[in-house]
């Protein structure tokens, strides 16, 4: 990725946006990294939403861990322990709603 430090930047900032490509640059200040500069061309709405949450970044991070811990489940292990879960025999087949009483909304 390239960097620029922040005092070396001369140009406004619409000039350094028009020239990112895939790698992006990286705002360095006393060559320290404190922001940066990235494409979003063709990301949707949701995508970047994502990318800057930090409760999905936690989220990712743990789930990455556990894989690194072995702690997986292979797609056959699950569809083995959803159809046990659908085929209990106290589990309701389908959703049922609850019935309003007298001044509920």
């Amino acid at each position: 990725m390239k960097t620029l430090e922040l005092k070396d930047a001369s140009k406004p900032l619409s000039d350094y946006a028009a020239r990112l490509d895939a790698e992006g640059i990286v705002l360095t200040s006393k060559k320290k990294p404190v922001a940066a500069l990235v494409s979003i061309k063709g990301a949707d709405k949701e995508t970047l939403a994502l990318s800057m949450s930090a409760t999905f970044g936690k989220l990712i991070r743990r789930a990455r861990a556990e894989v690194k811990r072995g702690r997986v489940v292979s797609l056959k292990q699950l569809k083995q322990e959803l159809a046990t879960y659908r085929a209990a025999p106290n589990r309701p087949s389908h959703r049922t709603r609850r019935k309003r009483r007298a001044g509920e909304r």
